[in-house]
């Protein structure tokens, strides 16, 4: 019985990994997945060596599926064909690859790389950002550090896609997108949501210390660099935008605990103002509606600052 239940349930896994992995030549990897099962039945029909025949099966292709390694030389989409990294001499913190497109539409820019150089002592607080743009459950995370003397600095987590690739949440399951973080400014990342994407964005300001700001804001340049450094797979449940930030949040209390909203990314502000990491008076539903930013962004008249029109 054993042996029955957990044939198809290989089945699913393998020709889920299968599909994700070899999407021009689907129908040869499907068709010699179904040759091998079926030699697996046979086996334990037949001769009796369905066991056997079943380990093998499930040694091979875990052996092939975790031989598979993240790679920094693929062919990727412009906007996340770069990583951030940083240099950090003091207070003193050099960023490389800072992206500052400028959109004309949601899916074609003006291109733009530059590198900053931010003074740490000079951090006035962080802001959270959420991105909606079905699925209200369902959010993007970045978080923006603002500066007494410079425009903000935004994080954002991302998959880094190829060419020509789509987001897939099962694609993410299955080793099918590289981890990149993305260091840019709000005019690119931030108005590219709001505005020709018409995603639902907020910003709720959070209740870092400089100090606190600080830690994060170094433990993102970190990311970065060991990115750089050594590749690493995105996966939708334990490596994604809503993980990495709560990761990086544990400077506000070290024993934060999980949460579903680490899956429903989402629910991830209500989370957060439990601990008091939202600021700002009132309920969590006045914060969510002073959040909204995406009509202001809209708005906005050429020629003004972004950063500044975007905050109250």
């Amino acid at each position: 019985m054993l042996f029955w239940l957990l044939l198809p349930l290989f089945l699913a896994w393998a020709a889920t990994a299968l599909w994700v992995q070899f999407p021009g030549a689907r129908a040869p990897a499907l068709g010699a997945l179904v040759v091998a099962v079926a030699v697996v039945v046979w086996l334990r029909l037949g001769p009796g060596w369905g066991w056997t025949g079943l380990a093998v099966l499930v040694l091979c292709l875990s052996g092939w599926y975790f031989s598979l390694v993240p790679r920094q030389d693929r062919d990727w989409a412009p906007d996340v064909s770069r990583i951030v990294r940083g240099e950090v001499a003091g207070d003193i913190v050099t960023l490389e690859n800072v992206r500052a497109f400028r959109w004309i539409d949601a899916d074609t820019a003006d291109e733009a790389w530059t590198s900053r150089r931010v003074d740490l002592t000079k951090i006035e607080g962080a802001d959270m950002i959420t991105s909606v743009w079905g699925n209200p459950l369902i959010a993007h995370l970045l978080v923006s550090f603002r500066f007494t003397d410079a425009p903000p600095v935004t994080f954002s987590v991302e998959i880094r896609r190829e060419k020509g690739e789509k987001f897939s949440a099962l694609g993410g399951f299955f080793r099918q997108f590289e981890l990149a973080l993305i260091a840019a400014d709000e005019d690119d990342i931030v108005q590219w949501r709001a505005v020709p994407r018409a995603e639902e964005v907020r910003l709720y300001p959070l209740t870092l210390t400089p100090d606190q700001a600080r830690q994060v804001f170094l433990q993102y340049v970190d990311l970065g660099n060991d990115l750089n450094r050594k590749p690493r797979w995105y996966n939708t449940l334990t490596s994604n935008c809503t993980t990495v930030v709560w990761q990086l949040s544990k400077v506000l209390s070290p024993d934060l605990p999980l949460d579903p909203s680490l899956l429903l990314s989402g629910r991830l502000p209500e989370y957060l103002d439990k601990f008091g990491a939202l600021a700002g008076e009132g309920t969590l539903a006045e914060k969510r509606g002073r959040a909204l930013i995406s009509a202001r962004a809209r708005a906005m008249p050429p020629g003004e600052d972004f950063a500044a029109w975007i905050r109250p």
